[in-house]
């Protein structure tokens, strides 16, 4: 029986002939896709379709709004010299601008302070590590503390729903790497996944907002992100608030995280992560 001919690329070929080429076509589309410029076009092109990005700015203009109204129910102040910190010299002159005001109008500075705060985090804007040190400077430790943890707590919480909604694409188009492995890791510690997450937050292993934005991504439920987050940025938050009682001795905010400091937070870290180990040695044995 004669073998079946083709026409390809104005040439007749057989079967099998036809295979070859279609399979040569394959290897050389693959070595475009592996290409720089192929690569570069790729983590250019954004993410988000068009629905996940109406709906994150529908959800920013929700917040916006909800912070713009509640500026307008604040009495008047002198907005001119009120700024969001870049350096610890713009927060020393924020921290005397704000000292007369916070004392005057406790209850709405704080109402002001805490959805300022939880709004940056949410929307991953960065300078949150200002605001704490600022809770220090005017509310002291205890205070400061709570109002810290608090508000981290509500914004990490915010980004991680907004994250469910519509992060996957955008991490997986950020980090790809990075989420594989937390990926895996977490896999590895599903029956002890409180312990893993609370040494994620106390230590600076990877950053807070990847947790924040990841954690929904694979699968930790919300319950064990929430109390994880609550609990594990307690140690953070008393450094930082402690070294906004003293901030004309800071110079950077690189200084609040000394070697000193980061070994006593992977201490408490493998704390929290002890019963595991423990676990696997007596599961090994």
């Amino acid at each position: 029986m004669a073998s079946t001919r083709n026409i390809v690329g104005g040439e007749t070929t057989t079967g099998n002939e036809r295979g070859r080429v279609l399979a040569m076509r394959d290897e050389e589309k693959a070595k475009e896709d592996d290409s720089p410029s192929a690569k570069r076009a790729k983590f250019e092109r954004f993410p988000l379709t068009r629905w996940e990005l109406a709906a994150a700015l529908g959800v920013f203009f929700v917040f916006s709004s909800g912070l713009f109204c509640i500026y307008l129910t604040m009495p008047a102040a002198e907005y001119g010299k009120l700024k969001l910190p870049r350096t610890i010299s713009d927060l020393r002159l924020l921290k005397d601008n704000l000292t007369t005001y916070a004392n005057e109008y406790p209850a709405q500075f704080i109402l002001g302070y805490c959805s300022t705060y939880i709004f940056m985090q949410t929307f991953m804007i960065p300078g949150t590590i200002f605001m704490s040190l600022l809770a220090g400077a005017l509310f002291g430790v205890v205070r400061g503390i709570f109002l810290v943890v608090f508000n981290a707590t509500a914004g990490a919480s915010s980004c991680f729903f907004l994250s469910k909604l519509i992060g996957r694409p955008l991490v997986n188009w950020l980090w790809p790497e990075k989420l594989r492995f937390f990926q895996a890791e977490i896999a590895k510690r599903r029956e002890k996944l409180l312990n893993y997450m609370l040494f994620l937050r106390v230590t600076p292993t990877l950053p807070n907002l990847f947790i924040n934005l990841a954690s929904p991504i694979v699968d930790i439920p919300f319950h064990i992100f929430f109390l994880a987050t609550l609990l594990g940025l307690i140690p953070a938050s008393y450094i930082t608030v402690r070294a906004g009682l003293a901030l004309g001795d800071l110079k950077s905010v690189k200084d609040l995280y000394d070697f000193k400091t980061l070994s006593v937070l992977f201490i408490i870290g493998s704390i929290s992560i002890f019963p595991t180990l423990l676990k696997r040695k007596r599961i090994y044995e």
